[in-house]
């Protein structure tokens, strides 16, 4: 599928898309960690990740999302991934810009790995926050997935809004060093759940490319940018190696 990766800022490319072209937005932005972010294995990407508020993250996140909006069309979805410090934040946003009658999932991506803390429970877990812009009208084929029952051995049952997909050690063959990287199960997953065959998967904040490369694979046709040139460059190493990819 033909499709394009851009070095750009989120808002500065949004305006750049056909307005009623996109299928599926899936954004994974920075989480507000107040930390930067670096590679590993050599790998030269870094990105700024700390607001001073909350308030001017959403802030920043709100105009993005408004600028895209029109790329959107009527039968599309938006599949926001964050995590516990601003997922509540993020939904009340999403409510005010599309409306609490467009939420269809509060989905939970439970990954195992990571650290522990002596003060709480270990966090484990991602939140991707599932809207649509019509509520009759949005595209979903519900993904299966292995049966873990002994009576259903071997079979395949519908996924809940729970999803147990192991994150990526570092001697993970996708991996590529760019940080945060998400596994190319989680977004195959996605993507193949929430967007049509054909259709346009927009990834704004694409780091390594793992969206695109999974649109890619699966028949959609893949639109990415991010900030960084590295991350680009990554993108594209990626997509090029795909044979999915023309």
């Amino acid at each position: 599928m033909s499709g394009k990766v851009s070095r750009a800022d989120w808002i500065h490319f949004a305006p750049s898309l056909t307005p009623r072209s996109v299928d599926l937005l899936y954004a994974d932005p920075p989480f507000n960690t107040g930390k930067a972010k670096s590679g590993t294995r050599g790998h030269t990407a870094k990105y700024h990740d700390s607001w001073p508020t909350t308030a001017s993250y959403i802030a920043w996140l709100r105009e993005r999302l408004v600028a895209t909006l029109p790329a959107l069309k009527p039968t599309a979805s938006v599949l926001l991934h964050v995590d516990y410090r601003t997922s509540h934040h993020v939904r009340l946003l999403l409510d005010d810009l599309l409306g609490p009658d467009r939420f269809v999932n509060h989905l939970i991506w439970t990954y195992g790995l990571g650290g522990s803390s002596p003060r709480s429970f270990a966090r484990k877990h991602d939140d991707i926050l599932f809207y649509c812009l019509d509520p009759k009208k949005y595209y979903f084929k519900p993904p299966r997935v292995p049966a873990t029952s002994r009576r259903m051995h071997g079979q395949t049952k519908k996924a809940t809004d729970v999803i147990d997909i192991p994150s990526l050690n570092n001697m993970a063959t996708e991996r590529t060093g760019y940080p945060t990287q998400k596994p190319l199960a989680l977004l195959e997953l996605l993507i193949e759940a929430c967007s049509p065959p054909g259709g346009a998967v927009l990834d704004p904040c694409c780091g390594s490319g793992t969206t695109l490369v999974a649109a890619a694979k699966l028949g959609r046709r893949p639109i990415g940018c991010d900030r960084s040139s590295a991350a680009v460059r990554t993108a594209k190493r990626r997509l090029a190696s795909n044979q999915s990819w023309k």
